[in-house]
């Protein structure tokens, strides 16, 4: 069942995720950005894909309002707000599950992400999340 969701960020700079769900939840997600921008990453954590472990990135902006990003299931999603007081908006294909969630550290040394602004903001949560161990 399709659930929608919309993400408050006050501060330029705030960072969340990487978050996405584990099987048999896995979710997919149409992300726009209604108001302020942001830089919207996804990485591929699907073992047998060509891209495995590798992010992508994207400026989503309410400024181009048709601008969306379809993210597909096993890949996880996370963004860096560009401008203070912005909403995020997704629309995913299932239901938050609570067992399910889980994420990413946006600084793991795996990925390597480039983040367009030194001023991170983080929860306490997106810190917590463990090192990120590749499957063989």
């Amino acid at each position: 069942m399709a659930q929608c969701n919309v993400s408050y960020n006050g501060r330029e700079g705030t960072l969340r995720g990487l978050h996405h769900q584990i099987a048999p939840f896995s979710e997919g997600k149409l992300v726009t950005c209604i108001v302020g921008s942001v830089y919207d990453v996804i990485v591929d954590l699907r073992p047998d894909s060509p891209t495995y472990c590798e992010w992508f990135a994207v400026e989503l902006s309410a400024r181009h309002p048709r601008s969306m990003l379809y993210i597909p299931e096993n890949l996880a999603h996370g963004f860096q707000t560009l401008e203070d007081d912005t909403e995020v908006f997704y629309q995913m294909s299932e239901s938050y599950h609570l067992d399910s969630a889980s994420g990413l550290r946006c600084n793991d040394l795996v990925f390597k992400i480039q983040w367009p602004q030194d001023r991170h903001i983080i929860s306490e949560k997106d810190r917590s999340f463990p090192d990120f161990v590749r499957s063989a």
